[in-house]
């Protein structure tokens, strides 16, 4: 058999692909998707974060009474309720699909939000929170893979990134909402509203379409034909990406993050993880608090909250494009590393204007920096294994996650004086920068 007609079908799908290149459209199925996941996540964000808007006034509440030890092991049930849901999410999506348990997630969380808004005793409050968790780590993996799976593969880092700034605009809004109501309204109000994400939930039920990857994995052509013909996708392209990956792939990943070659930068990944969520989940926990406590009015403290995460999601789309100039691993340890500063700065009486840019600084640093992680991450390893590296890195970043808002809590319970919470945070700053400025570089690459 002659090998031409194979040469001209390499040529067709070169000219293609220098076509595709040239000019990348994204389409209307894609900028739909990526609608629906960023509202989601922006939902996602204003959940966990508006405990931390409404912790001063929590505190304050002489019926409840909460130690700020009681405060911050609360802070961390919806953590761990995430822990659950994010590994209880493979599972529900095997069942179900990726749609129905992004519908899942929005509807828990939802209702428990309304349901924490009637509670009447802490207990009952911090269980509804864990609850509240579970539905909350499904969202961020399940929005991630429909995200990508239906971005064009040579716009998906960027999709990505900004379908992920939901998260940070959700906290954003929590923060501005809470400036605007908590005083007159009390902090009740404020988780009400956070029973409205639901109402997101019938659209996505009409118009957003189950993911085909899923379909095609589960064996439902049929199905998945009919979403490709609809919204003119190529069907035998997604089976190509779809065969290519290989089920044994799962096993060969978890050996190779222990292998030899990669151990080191396993152990040390996983550090900076744990130091990252650490500052993330800890800071938007407890810095109203902290600044408040240092002197500052209610407005203030959390205009700095907002100020932490607005920058956060700025600083996100600027560093990626930095990233790809100047390397990701350089970059993100010294965002880490001035966060660290930033925030032992903090620690110092300084004018407003200085207060407020040492705390968007740490923004960027430690909240806007994730972000950069995970894509190092999926550059660092291999196509195998390069999905159970970061599934592992963010799972073992839970310790930090949940163990940084418990830590502030006892500081303060114990009275110790306020610049130790602020020297706490920007250790692990400090330990997040070593850590991955110490990864081994990978065959002289720029990652």
């Amino acid at each position: 058999m002659s090998d031409k007609p194979l040469k001209l079908m390499e040529k067709n799908r070169l000219k293609e692909g220098i076509a595709i290149h040239h000019k990348v459209s994204i389409p209307s199925l894609t900028v739909l998707v990526v609608i629906f996941c960023f509202l989601s996540m922006l939902a996602d964000g204003y959940d966990l974060g508006i405990y931390g808007a409404v912790l001063p006034k929590l505190l304050e509440d002489k019926q409840w009474a909460l130690s700020p030890v009681q405060a911050g092991a609360i802070g961390s049930y919806a953590l761990l309720g995430m822990l659950f849901g994010a590994i209880m999410v493979g599972t529900i999506t095997d069942l179900i699909g990726r749609k129905w348990t992004l519908i899942f997630s929005l509807t828990v969380f939802s209702i428990t939000m309304g349901l924490a808004a009637m509670a009447q005793t802490p207990e009952t409050f911090g269980f509804i929170r864990f609850v509240g968790g579970i539905g909350l780590g499904g969202v961020i993996p399940t929005a991630s893979a429909l995200t990508i799976e239906y971005s064009p593969v040579q716009r998906r880092s960027f999709i990505y990134a900004v379908m992920f700034t939901g998260y940070s605009f959700g906290i954003v809004l929590g923060a501005v909402l809470s400036i605007l109501l908590l005083q007159n309204h009390g902090w009740r109000f404020l988780f009400w509203i956070g029973i409205l994400p639901i109402l997101l939930v019938p659209f996505i039920i009409l118009y957003m379409p189950e993911s085909v990857n899923f379909l095609l994995a589960r064996n439902r052509k049929e199905e998945a034909e009919k979403i490709c013909e609809r919204y003119h996708l190529n069907i035998k392209a997604i089976e190509m990406e779809e065969g290519q990956r290989d089920p044994k792939n799962k096993w060969q990943g978890l050996s190779t993050l222990f292998s030899r070659k990669y151990i080191r930068a396993t152990l040390l990944l996983w550090v900076t993880y744990c130091m990252s969520m650490f500052l993330i989940y800890g800071l938007n926990t407890w810095l109203p608090q902290m600044m408040k406590k240092a002197g500052y009015p209610l407005g203030s403290s959390l205009s700095f909250m907002l100020t932490l995460n607005l920058t956060a999601a700025v600083g996100t789309l600027i560093a990626g494009l930095a990233a790809d100039r100047w390397g990701s691993q350089r970059l993100i340890g010294f965002s880490y590393l001035l966060a660290a500063i930033c925030i032992a700065l903090l620690s110092v009486k300084s004018s407003i204007f200085v207060v407020y840019v040492l705390v968007g600084l740490a923004g960027f640093g430690s909240v806007g920096n994730t972000q950069l992680l995970n894509a190092y991450v999926t550059k660092y390893f291999s196509s195998h294994s390069r999905a159970t590296a970061l599934g592992w890195g963010l799972g073992v970043g839970r310790i930090g996650a949940i163990s940084g808002p418990i830590i502030i809590g006892l500081l303060m319970s114990k009275g110790m004086n306020q610049m130790f919470s602020f020297y706490t945070f920007a250790i692990a700053g400090l330990l997040a920068s070593l850590s991955i400025l110490l990864v081994p570089k990978k065959d002289n690459e720029m990652i």
